[in-house]
């Protein structure tokens, strides 16, 4: 089997790589992280406190998102920039999810690559979700039912 440079194939067919899927991007944004896990990256700015339009276009040099967008792959994929907004709607994260994984209040200015790898991997898995809202629905009931044993005597 005769094997050619993509460039070439792409100049004399049309070939287009199948894009990849929400959690092809997740994983392998992650991976790069993992990679070099004692890295030290900057985070994002408290962007809790942003309004919409501002947050959306955050960024910081060396950071999470730099790693998504200095990778071929997920460039090429579709991600348009190491931007707050463009990085939420590229890989599909709400605001929740986005803060948690990258926003300063939780790590300080710098934090290990590992880090912010384990904090997307736990934000974006449909399980830790569940399990938080199961969390919340068991806190509510704990404080719920008493307050309406009370009311029902």
């Amino acid at each position: 089997m005769e094997h050619k440079d993509l460039d070439y194939l792409r100049s004399v067919a049309d070939v287009q790589p199948k894009p990849l899927s929400r959690q092809e991007r997740l994983d392998r944004w992650i991976s790069l992280l993992e990679r070099d896990p004692a890295r030290r990256l900057n985070s994002l700015g408290e962007i809790e406190y942003k309004p919409p339009a501002e947050r959306a276009l955050v960024r910081e040099d060396n950071s999470a998102l730099t790693v998504a967008y200095d990778d071929p792959i997920l460039r090429a994929d579709g991600l348009a920039s190491d931007r707050l907004g463009d990085a939420m709607r590229y890989f599909g994260l709400s605001d929740g999810q986005a803060h948690y994984a990258l926003c300063s209040c939780l790590s300080g200015h710098t934090a290990e690559s590992g880090a912010f790898a384990r904090r997307l991997r736990n934000s974006t898995s449909d399980a830790a979700w569940q399990q938080a809202v199961g969390a919340w629905a068991l806190a509510g009931l704990a404080v719920g039912l008493p307050a309406l044993v009370y009311l029902l005597r």
